[in-house]
């Protein structure tokens, strides 16, 4: 890919605004030296501004999301996307969810511009297991959890059962709950339907991915075992 479209598809402005950057030695080699619009540089060998390039096309990233940021361009509000430098909002091809999570839900959320491994993690086939931490209203009765495991619990409105899910009892009012599959509001409609309400819901896990090392807030770019674990056992 031409230097100038690649430089305006990371989102750092337009093909003519980044002729210009060329132009004015504001694209260089990690020796500070310019280089030209031609250049066959590797990815990670160039810099702009000073700066390595942002992750390449394919990249995926793994953002700890607080409370109160939303997914949807429709919700009023901040959106996730203010966790990430601005450019990022306009990149080509365009950053995806991976699985949403709802404005006061925190934790594990990823994106990616590879289509291809988006629908590889959210297939029905792949069953990736997504793990969930609950905190209740009030304390549970005793049953969710073989109600949960019984692979026959029906929402309001659904047309087909629940797929079973593992509820691991923490406290009377705490709990982890592991899904496989990724229905709207889930959690929150499994313990409605118990007579209960979830007042904090947070994803730590996604496969065998966790949050480990990224602080509320913060992101990482996924390496290539980070992918893998995300298709391994949960732990």
């Amino acid at each position: 890919m031409r230097l100038v479209k690649l430089l305006a598809n990371l989102g750092y402005g337009s093909r003519k605004e980044m002729q210009a950057a060329i132009r004015n030695g504001w694209v260089t080699d990690k020796d500070g030296n310019p280089i030209k619009a031609d250049s066959k540089l590797a990815h990670e060998d160039i810099l702009f501004d000073d700066e390595p390039l942002d992750p390449p096309e394919g990249s995926v990233i793994l953002l700890n999301k607080p409370l109160g940021y939303t997914c949807s361009m429709k919700d009023r509000g901040r959106l996730v996307f203010d966790l990430l430098p601005a450019r990022y909002r306009v990149r080509k091809p365009a950053l995806s969810f991976v699985g949403r999570l709802d404005k006061d839900t925190t934790g594990l959320l990823l994106f990616t511009d590879d289509g291809k491994l988006l629908h590889q993690i959210i297939s029905p086939k792949a069953d990736v297991a997504k793990v969930y931490e609950v905190e209740l209203d009030r304390p549970m009765t005793g049953g969710e959890a073989d109600q949960f495991a019984s692979g026959e619990m029906m929402l309001e409105n659904d047309t087909s059962p629940l797929k079973p899910a593992e509820l691991e009892v923490l406290s009377e009012t705490t709990a982890r709950l592991t899904l496989h599959e990724g229905r709207y509001h889930q959690v929150r409609r499994m313990f409605a339907a118990t007579g209960n309400h979830v007042t904090k819901l947070h994803r730590a896990q996604l496969g065998g991915l966790t949050l480990d090392g990224v602080e509320e807030g913060q992101w990482k770019l996924l390496g290539t075992a980070d992918i893998d674990r995300i298709f391994g056992d949960s732990a």
